[in-house]
Parts: structure tokens; sequence; C-alpha cells
């Protein structure tokens, strides 16, 4: 339990942000040389982006035991933006596919990378 019970600041989301998004500008190339929707990619791009802008909003609302108010609309905030951009990857893949499954795996790379930085970030930092 010892690595889960140590407190530690919380890293800045700067380089998890940054791995994510480079994702989403590698995944061009590839989306296009494997002739998939360039829409798909738009639709990820675009997602990400305002998925980013609202956790940048979000880290500025302030934490800690003085402020629980805050700390609840953040938490719930973060949380909301990832079940949103789902249900929209949901809803575009039940009307277009192939779009659809373009979007769907270009964001979760790009999110699956900026989790692994975010967290090596954390766990890797000072105690």
């Amino acid at each position: 339990m010892g690595i889960f019970s140590t407190p530690r600041p919380v890293p800045s989301r700067r380089w998890g942000a940054l791995a994510g998004s480079a994702v989403v500008l590698l995944a061009l190339p590839v989306v296009a040389a494997a002739g998939a929707p360039l829409s798909g990619w738009v639709l990820a791009a675009v997602l990400w982006a305002a998925g980013e802008a609202l956790a940048w909003l979000l880290t500025h609302v302030p934490l800690g035991a003085d402020n629980l108010a805050a700390s609840g609309i953040r938490a719930v905030g973060m949380t909301f933006r990832v079940i949103a951009i789902m249900v929209v990857l949901l809803a575009v893949t039940a009307a277009n596919e192939a779009v659809g499954v373009t979007a769907v795996l270009t964001f979760a790379a790009a999110y699956s990378l900026e989790l692994l930085v975010s967290l090596s970030a954390y766990f890797g930092g000072s105690k």
C-alpha cells in the first residue's frame, strides 16, 4: 500500500497534454496512409482540443480542504469531459462506423499516452 499512501503534489498537466497532442498530430499521416476517413481524424482532433481546453479551465479551480465545493466541481468536470467525449464518439460510430472508429482509435491513443505520461509524472515525482 506504500506507493498509494504517500501524498504527492499534483504534477503539471503540460507534458501529458503535449504528448497526447503529439499523438493526434502524428495520427494524421497514419490515417491518410491507411485510407481511413479524414473526417474521423478531424473529429478526434476537435474533441481532443475541446477536452484539453476544458481541462485547462478546470485546473484553475482551487483544490484542498478549504475549497471542498470547488474541488468537487473540478472532479466532476474532469470526469464529465471524458464521458461527454465518449458519448459523442459512440454516437458518431453508430451513425458512420468508419468515421467513428477512426476518431475513437485516434482519441484513445492520445488519451492513453496522456494518462501514461501523467501517471509517470505523478509517481515519479517528489514525495
